[in-house]
């Protein structure tokens, strides 16, 4: 207990408060540091959810006993990343989230017996509208959706029938292509009979016409389909041929643009060919006749009723005999009918043009010189882009491929080299989780550095004893330094000596102050020496006088 206490006062009461204050933030720090290395990693559940999902499935897991944070307006949930597919399945299992729409779990929450039909058709309605949108928020660029169905009813003893229309309200992220927009016109109308793509009109949450829905775009439509399609050619077209010369000149080394012309005319073409040298007998008919006739034959003429006509010459009137033959062939002559359709958006004409960089060469002494490709090279090159690009003739494509130096001339790197840092491998979860433990790191360093090692270098190092004094010093009145450093007393002075002779007072007293002198010089070298040791000696004499 001595040593402790003699510990205490040589270390004072502020320095262990000081320490003690210290150590208890340390151990603060570090116990900070040690909680959240084993504090699970969250990560998002899900986000862009509506106040009533985000309530339900707040009291799922809460029922779950599962960790969970809130983050935005409670519109996003955070559980610990390696809980999520677990519990994105045990939600999945309740039927959440819902996404505030209602599908055909309706008609499991409600009784069908004593509902009218009219409930029953509007049942039908929201679960269809409920369905189509959470099919379309499942899409990559949607962050959510409304749809508005109108079904007409067709009325009895009525011929007339209006078609069923249907109105989308979307919220997506960024802005979505004609291509997506149509997309989804087409699921709408295959989900429901009787509609047509034409009839769906689709705004964006920025309040932006995307499809009218009033069937006057369906020439924009047809506009739209065909640029598009002429734009995948030309990509397609380009991407190939970028792809091919990559390997030959080497990636970044060629440039290439298409431009391709469509025929956007739909024709059909019907023609009808006969064969006469294909012919086959179908069918044959032969008919004979044979015809005998007199020349009176018993007949009443005039000759035979004038008087006086001889019966004679009536019955020796002449015989008429006749034969006939007829024949008739039929023929099946070989047909061929030949029915073309000829689709909008074929090829009527291409342009190509390729733009090849030359080699670059290193003249040993660190300069780079340009060099240009050979004509023989350019030619082979011309004819690879020919073929990859479908080069025809008789539609009067243009291909062009020209060697020209670039702007910007490619770095040259030593074989195996690779441009690509190490750091684009990593996600973003990984660069914020590095930058935080690289953070944490440097202030537990300059703790360490700035705050425990001056205060332990400070406390353990042994306080040094007061200076000691030279033995002139202290001296009293009655003594004499001797120059072997002993004292010696002061002696009386002899009244009885002799007038002529110095007093032996006066020169011990001269004496004296000429080694206080000494001493004092003596200390003023040994303070300018020894600051610190000086300083704790004054501290010693002032608590002492106290």
């Amino acid at each position: 207990m001595e040593s402790l206490t003699n510990l205490i006062d040589r270390i004072g009461m502020p320095r262990l408060a000081a320490m003690a204050i210290v150590a208890v933030l340390m151990l603060g720090f570090f116990g900070f540091l040690i909680l959240r290395a084993q504090a699970p990693q969250m990560a998002p559940l899900y986000s862009g959810l509506s106040l009533e999902d985000s309530s339900a499935i707040l009291t799922e897991l809460q029922t779950l006993n599962i960790p969970y944070e809130l983050r935005g307006e409670g519109d996003t949930i955070l559980v610990p990343r390696d809980q999520i597919t677990t519990t994105r399945m045990s939600l999945a299992g309740q039927g959440l989230p819902t996404r505030g729409q209602v599908g055909y779990e309706i008609f499991d929450q409600q009784s069908t017996l004593g509902a009218t039909s009219f409930v029953q058709n509007i049942n039908n309605v929201r679960a269809l509208e409920g369905e189509l949108a959470r099919t379309i928020a499942s899409l990559t660029r949607i962050k959510g959706a409304r749809v508005h169905l109108v079904l007409p009813e067709r009325e009895l003893f009525r011929r007339e029938r209006k078609d069923p229309s249907a109105s989308i309200v979307l919220s997506v992220r960024g802005a979505l292509s004609g291509g997506e927009i149509r997309a989804i016109q087409h699921m709408v109308a295959s989900a429901i009979e009787g509609l047509t793509p034409t009839r769906v009109s689709i705004v964006d949450d920025q309040g932006n016409l995307l499809a009218s829905g009033t069937g006057d775009d369906e020439n924009g439509l047809i506009s739209s389909q065909s640029d598009e399609r002429r734009l995948g050619i030309e990509n397609r077209l380009r991407t190939r041929i970028e792809d091919m010369l990559a390997n030959v000149v080497g990636a970044g080394r060629a440039r290439v643009e298409v431009a391709a012309e469509l025929d956007l005319n739909r024709s059909t073409t019907t023609q009808e060919i006969f064969d006469p040298e294909s012919q086959v007998v179908r069918s044959t008919q032969t008919r004979e006749t044979e015809n005998l006739s007199g020349a009176n034959s018993g007949q009443v003429t005039v000759a035979n009723e004038l008087p006086g006509a001889s019966n004679d010459a009536a019955a020796q009137g002449l015989t008429e005999q006749g034969v006939s033959a007829e024949e008739i062939v039929n023929y099946e002559i070989s047909r061929t009918t030949q029915t073309a359709v000829t689709e909008a958006g074929s090829i009527k004409r291409l342009s190509v043009a390729v733009v090849i960089d030359g080699t670059y060469a290193d003249d040993g002494a660190g300069n780079i010189t340009y060099m240009p490709r050979s004509a023989d090279e350019i030619a082979q090159l011309l004819t690879l882009v020919r073929s990859a690009a479908g080069y025809s003739a008789e539609r009067g494509d243009a291909i062009e491929v020209v060697n020209m130096q670039f702007a910007e001339r490619p770095d040259l790197l030593a074989p195996g080299t690779d441009q690509t840092g190490g750091l684009l491998d990593f996600t973003r979860d990984d660069l914020m989780n590095g930058a935080e433990m690289a953070v944490t790191l440097l202030i537990a360093l300059a703790l360490v550095f700035f705050v425990m090692r001056p205060l332990l270098r400070k406390v353990l190092t042994p306080e040094t004893a007061p200076l000691a004094l030279p033995v002139a010093a202290e001296l009293g009145q009655h003594g004499t330094l001797l120059a072997d450093g002993v004292v010696a007393p002061e002696e009386e002075p002899e009244t009885d000596m002799p007038r002529d002779k110095t007093p032996a007072w006066v020169s011990n007293a001269k004496s004296m102050g000429e080694t206080q002198l000494q001493t004092l010089k003596t200390v003023g070298t040994l303070v300018e020496e020894n600051p610190k040791q000086a300083a704790l000696i004054v501290r010693d004499w002032l608590g002492s006088a106290a």
